[in-house]
């Protein structure tokens, strides 16, 4: 829906608001044009049914005002002495539509200063889990998300089965564009296996503002742009999702806006130097190894090493292919008295690679060898001829929203021949470290800002699924930061600590609070 839409369809829920309460404002003390005054209506409505003006924010918050807009109709049919079990049911069932029954049929009165606490122990119980759920969609939407790392693309820097908080006020949070959505889950209901939202009622991309910018080498969640998942096995290049719903992903952020970026024989190079990875960060490329004892040591040298891509080895067993090895790694093996050779998979440069962006035979590109490609920059302009087309068209397109033709040599955008473009957003490049085993923008190309999700910030759990017993558990990582210099630093003990004190401090003072 346009903004335009929107503003229609929030006037006639003003006015049916209106038409359905005039009367219940009358007889709690107030004038009938109260009623119909798009958001002067919601707070004075608090004051009737008893409640704070905050609340006034929640029924505009996407995701959890469809929560409170039931507990507003449940409240406001309380507040005119409807209290019974079916009251309840048929205020929400009717989805609000209840309060015209009230409005123009039913004989009500206002209770002025009625109490707020629940009379049964279902009721209380009720209102705290409902609470509940608000609260923590406000911090999973607005603040922090909690994302689990799924592949070993950054592998050293985070491991698979991290578990991560990531920061949405970083960078800004986005308001939701799905309005109908459950709460605090993705795009798919776990156990039921069906989508967890609806796409007929969009909002536009909106962005609360951060206080930081992404950085060279920030680790940042984000939806892959080319997302056309039905479900994890399954694509259709026509389905179509959100763009707030779409898979969530982890890379780090290699290319900023207006950045030229290479690849030279799996290295990274911005505008012409070489890219310094932070001091956490390591390198991985693939190795063939061959050792003399077969394949069983390879094994135990990937354990040692703690890679966890494991080794797969040829049919004598004496031959492995290593996905992930770092150099501190490499010059270690090149010693091992168990290694006869060490040969390094690179591709060449000029071959070109299928499945790499933007997959057009003029560009030779591959894995180790890529660009050099310019990073659109929101308002710089470029000049737009057939040999770049390709780098561009999915951007022109799927994410600035243009219609695009070519007749003969002329690209025509808008229906109109363009031989310039000025970008309307900002574009960032997002690769794994571990470059021979990372789907990241070498296969689908850019990221737009409006798909960034946030930044993570702290590693709260760390599960090994190779580990036996409690060594599942990764103990060293648990309450580690994800930035920062050097080895990571558990705060586990610190956090313990905290919460025993602030646990007794609440002991005391309940308990001080019952004799006084």
């Amino acid at each position: 829906m346009t903004l335009i839409q929107w503003l229609i369809f929030f006037l006639v829920i003003q006015l049916i608001h209106g038409l359905g309460t005039w009367k219940l404002y009358i007889k709690a003390g107030r004038q009938a044009w109260e009623a119909f005054i798009p958001v002067y209506n919601a707070v004075i409505l608090m004051k009737i049914i008893n409640r704070p003006w905050w609340w006034t924010i929640l029924l505009f918050l996407p995701i959890v005002n469809l929560i409170m807009f039931a507990v507003v109709w449940v409240e406001t049919a309380r507040s005119f002495r409807k209290n019974s079990n079916i009251d309840t049911i048929l205020a929400v069932a009717t989805l609000g539509l209840y309060n015209f029954y009230l409005n123009y049929v039913a004989d009500v009165s206002h209770v002025k200063d009625r109490s707020l606490h629940p009379k049964t122990g279902l009721g209380d119980w009720v209102s705290s889990i409902l609470f509940a759920i608000v609260a923590a969609t406000i911090v999973h939407t607005y603040f922090i998300q909690p994302f689990t790392i799924p592949t070993s693309s950054l592998e050293k820097t985070l491991l698979v089965g991290d578990f991560l908080f990531v920061s949405k006020f970083h960078y800004g949070a986005r308001v939701p564009m799905t309005t109908i959505a459950a709460p605090m889950v993705h795009d798919t209901i776990p156990g039921l296996k069906i989508k967890s939202y609806s796409s007929d009622y969009e909002l536009p991309y909106l962005r609360i503002p951060g206080f930081q910018n992404i950085k060279h080498n920030d680790i940042v969640v984000f939806n892959w742009p080319v997302d056309t998942m039905l479900d994890m096995r399954h694509t259709d290049k026509f389905y179509y999702k959100p763009i707030d719903k779409k898979t969530n992903y982890v890379k780090r952020c290699v290319g900023l806006p207006g950045d030229s970026l290479e690849v030279r024989n799996g290295f990274v190079y911005i505008n012409g130097k070489q890219n310094v990875l932070p001091e956490r960060a390591k390198l991985q490329f693939s190795y063939m190894i061959e050792t003399k004892t077969g394949a069983f040591n390879n094994y135990q040298l990937a354990n040692r090493y703690h890679i966890t891509d494991f080794p797969q080895y040829n049919q004598d067993r004496s031959v492995s292919y290593f996905p992930a090895i770092t150099d501190e790694d490499l010059k270690v093996f090149k010693n091992h008295p168990n290694i006869n050779s060490i040969t390094p998979l690179k591709e060449e440069q000029g071959k070109r690679d299928v499945n790499i962006f933007p997959s057009h035979p003029d560009f030779n590109w591959n894995n180790d060898f890529f660009g050099p490609i310019y990073i659109p920059e929101a308002g710089k302009t470029i000049n737009l001829n057939l040999n770049i087309l390709p780098l561009y068209k999915r951007l022109l397109t799927a994410y600035e929203g243009n219609t695009l033709d070519v007749q003969g040599n002329q690209i025509l955008i808008n229906g109109k021949v363009a031989n310039t473009y000025t970008f309307k957003k900002d574009y960032y490049w997002m690769m794994g470290d571990n470059r021979h085993n990372s789907q990241d923008a070498r296969a689908w190309g850019f990221v737009p800002f409006d798909h960034v999700v946030g930044k993570p910030v702290f590693i709260w759990m760390s599960w090994n699924t190779n580990g036996q017993g409690f060594d599942k558990i990764r103990w060293d990582r648990l309450f580690t930061t994800v930035g920062g210099n050097g080895q990571p630093v558990s705060y586990l003990i610190p956090f313990l600590v905290v919460l025993a004190l602030w646990t007794g401090f609440n002991k005391w003072r309940k308990h001080k609070k019952e004799h006084s």
